[in-house]
C-alpha cells in the first residue's frame, strides 16, 4: 500500500497539511514533543478503532440471534 492511500484527498485536511509542513525549522525537542502528539493521536485512534469493531460485534451478535 502506498502512504498515500492514508492521506486525505481534499488539500485543506488537516492531517493532509500536516504531512506536508517543512520539518527542517524545527529543533529536535520540538520534533520529540511532535512525535509525542502524533503517537498519542494514533493511540486515541486505535482505541476508537477497538470500540467501533467491539460495538459492531455486539450488534452483530443481538440481530443474529
Amino acid at each position: 500500500m502506498d502512504a498515500e492511500e492514508f492521506l486525505p484527498r481534499r488539500k485543506d485536511d488537516p492531517l493532509a497539511q500536516l504531512a506536508r509542513e517543512d520539518l527542517d525549522p524545527l529543533s529536535v525537542a520540538e520534533l520529540h514533543a511532535r512525535i509525542a502528539a502524533l503517537e498519542a493521536e494514533i493511540a486515541r485512534c486505535r482505541s476508537q478503532v477497538e470500540r467501533a469493531t467491539t460495538h459492531r460485534a455486539s450488534a452483530d451478535a443481538l440481530f443474529r440471534r
